[in-house]
């Protein structure tokens, strides 16, 4: 049974907290979280009480990526990812400072969502993966958020071997910004929004404009139709096939 509310909103002090609040489905990029959560954002960007934008999330898992359910038959032009640029670029382009709170894991999509926001502060114990190529999948989408905050070796790494690496290796190639034992995190958190919320708004806005006129402009267009392309794939289907049936995709080698 699913909620039928997927992101949980609260406002308080000037932060707008936004919750991915569906862990029956380990916070995947469903067609549901991505539309409230494009809601949510909207609306907090356009209250002058909100200072400061959270995204947070309940259960284990901060954000799984795509929902490979709904992803699984449809044709390059169906696929879920199409809508996904337009999350990243609201998040990327926000005038007032976004931090993520990683308490779990976060793997493909979800890694390209923490790594949009401004701040990320994870837990010691979160993991994360750019699992993508062991699901007949590329990451391009995310890469125009990610390869900006990465060094480039590590990035190259990680992403071709699929690993799942830990906080501290994420940290160290730039993924995260900060990481806190879990019983500190929300502390480390609050350290952040009190000190983001001292700075004046517009000057905030116009310094985080300044900032991201130093990197590349989000241009998703070749992105996206690859990341479509490989979803929708003989690759990508039999990789989502695989992931949902709990055996090895026909591509990895078989040990007698």
């Amino acid at each position: 049974m699913t909620h039928d509310r997927v992101i949980q909103v609260t406002v308080s002090a000037g932060v707008a907290t936004l919750t991915l609040d569906s862990p029956e489905n380990r916070n995947a990029l469903s067609r549901a979280l991505r539309g409230q959560l494009r809601a949510a954002l909207t609306d907090a960007l356009a209250d002058d009480a909100v200072r400061v934008i959270v995204l947070d999330h309940t259960g284990r898992v901060f954000c799984s990526g795509m929902d490979l359910a709904e992803a699984a038959g449809g044709s390059s032009q169906e696929q879920g990812v199409n809508e996904f640029p337009e999350l990243l670029r609201l998040i990327w382009s926000s005038p007032k400072p976004v931090v993520a709170v990683v308490r779990g894991p976060a793997r493909a999509g979800g890694v390209g969502l923490a790594a949009a926001c401004d701040v990320v502060v994870a837990a010691s114990s979160a993991s994360f993966a750019f699992s993508e190529v062991r699901l007949g999948l590329v990451p391009a989408v995310i890469s125009a958020v990610v390869l900006p905050r990465m060094t480039p070796h590590v990035a190259h790494r990680l992403m071709l071997t699929g690993e799942v690496f830990d906080a501290a290796t994420a940290a160290g190639g730039g993924l995260v910004d900060l990481v806190a034992e879990p019983a500190e995190l929300d502390a480390v958190v609050a350290g952040q929004l009190t000190a983001l919320a001292a700075g004046a708004p517009v000057a905030l806005a116009e310094t985080k404009r300044l900032l991201r006129s130093r990197q590349p402009d989000l241009e998703f267009g070749e992105l996206l139709t690859l990341s479509a392309r490989f979803f929708a794939g003989e690759e990508g289907q039999e990789g989502i096939a695989s992931f949902r049936e709990k055996r090895p995709a026909r591509w990895v080698p078989r040990t007698d």
